[in-house]
């Protein structure tokens, strides 16, 4: 499997050498996020043969779930994707660099006048209300811009898109040709649990509303939709969180591969007497001799202060060495302690890496640690991390490689 390092601290320069990072850089960073591009290419297939005979496109916002928008997009277009989804603009502008060709569809609607740009980018609006419908079309009357939008249709979640009788009223224009609507789309409150009524009938009113837009696609599904059955697929699912390895089904094992695994570096390793305490308010007291092994992450790079330990609680587990250790104390901005008194002597030494994901632990055990979901322990790690990329294609010329970044 290559490797190629593409740390965020380096500024992007234009051409493919420069994206792939300096091994230097690697050996400063005080710690690596390692993507595989392969799992996340696995991922997606095992979407696609699910959903089929569904379309399956690829969510890639919030830099493809922390995991890098551009390297992840050229992976999945490698593999067949063809439709994307983003949620701003500055997110479309970033993918389209990354794949020109690409169907990109801009979940946040469209934004008062910035006709202009949805249009310089080639990208389409997920419409959620009337007026963002009126100004739409304002503009394509404008500008006779003919790249088409999509429809977000409101069956429960109460966050964007039109109302049912909203949607049922702008059917008529359908029938009337050259309406320039190229996707119908609504999104699942409740898709994690599989028996949750919301789901039935969230699908009820979609295929009730859907079929009136006769001859246009429908969406209903995302990640966790998919394992609801086929009746939830439609034309086209959307998979986000699963293609980086968050559990779709949490009620059952996670059938998807691993995508991420996150490594630190220790700064120290410091002896402690039995009843000294470790790190703020003095929360973790030693009750024996202890090695403490000081790790250069904290919740400024997205390790969260809940999964920091007391005398009363445990917390999260660190690999070092092959072994899980505890964390002892709280969790600092910079700094986390690892208890590794059980490790061999020398096993935990200045200058190697702990895994804080990987190794067995996965997202979504960090996830309960934090007290969150898998989705926000992805997008809030740090750019302090060097980021590299893994993939078993021979050449690594052929990697996908990070655009520069959009201005």
């Amino acid at each position: 499997m290559n490797v190629v390092p593409s740390p965020k601290s380096i500024a992007p320069e234009s051409s493919r050498a420069a994206e792939s990072a300096r091994p230097a850089a690697l050996a400063a960073a005080t710690g690596v996020l390692s993507i595989d591009l392969d799992a996340i290419v696995a991922n997606w297939r095992k979407l696609e043969k699910t959903a089929v005979p569904s379309e399956c496109a690829g969510v890639v916002k919030a830099d493809a779930y922390g995991c890098g928008a551009g390297p992840v997009a050229r992976a999945l277009l490698a593999a067949g994707c063809k439709t994307f989804f983003v949620a701003t603009l500055d997110e479309a502008r970033e993918l389209r660099a990354a794949a020109p060709a690409a169907v990109v569809y801009v979940l946040d609607g469209f934004l008062p006048n910035c006709g202009d740009a949805y249009a310089e980018l080639d990208c389409q609006p997920v419409i959620g209300s009337l007026d963002e419908l009126a100004e739409w079309d304002s503009f394509c009357r404008r500008s006779f811009w003919k790249g088409g939008a999509a429809i977000h249709i409101d069956t429960g979640m109460n966050r964007l898109g039109l109302g049912i009788a909203e949607a049922e009223g702008i059917v008529p224009r359908i029938t009337a040709g050259d309406h320039g609507i190229t996707l119908v789309l609504s999104h699942l409150a409740c898709a994690e649990t599989l028996n949750h009524p919301l789901n039935a009938k969230q699908a009820s009113h979609f295929r009730g509303i859907a079929s009136a837009f006769s001859g246009v696609p429908a969406s209903l599904s995302a990640s966790s939709g998919i394992y609801l059955g086929q009746q939830f697929h439609f034309d086209l699912v959307r998979p986000g969180a699963a293609l980086y390895g968050i559990n779709p089904t949490p009620e059952a094992d996670n059938p998807m591969q691993p995508v991420v695994t996150l490594q630190s570096r220790i700064l120290q390793v410091r002896e402690v007497a039995r009843g000294d305490t470790v790190g703020y308010g003095a929360t973790w007291t030693a009750r024996r001799p202890t090695r403490i092994a000081v790790v250069a992450a904290g919740y400024a790079d997205g390790y969260f202060r809940a999964a920091g330990s007391s005398d009363g609680t445990r917390g999260a587990d660190v690999i070092i060495a092959g072994q899980r250790c505890p964390v002892a104390g709280r969790i600092s901005m910079d700094l986390l302690a690892v208890d590794v008194t059980d490790l061999p002597p020398n096993a935990a030494r200045r200058g190697h890496m702990a895994t804080l994901i990987g190794d067995g632990i996965t997202v979504d055990e960090l996830a309960h640690h934090f007290g969150t979901i898998g989705y926000e322990v992805l997008t809030s790690l740090g750019k302090r991390y060097a980021r590299q990329y893994k993939t078993a294609r021979a050449d690594p010329a052929d990697l996908p490689a990070a655009a520069p970044e959009a201005k």
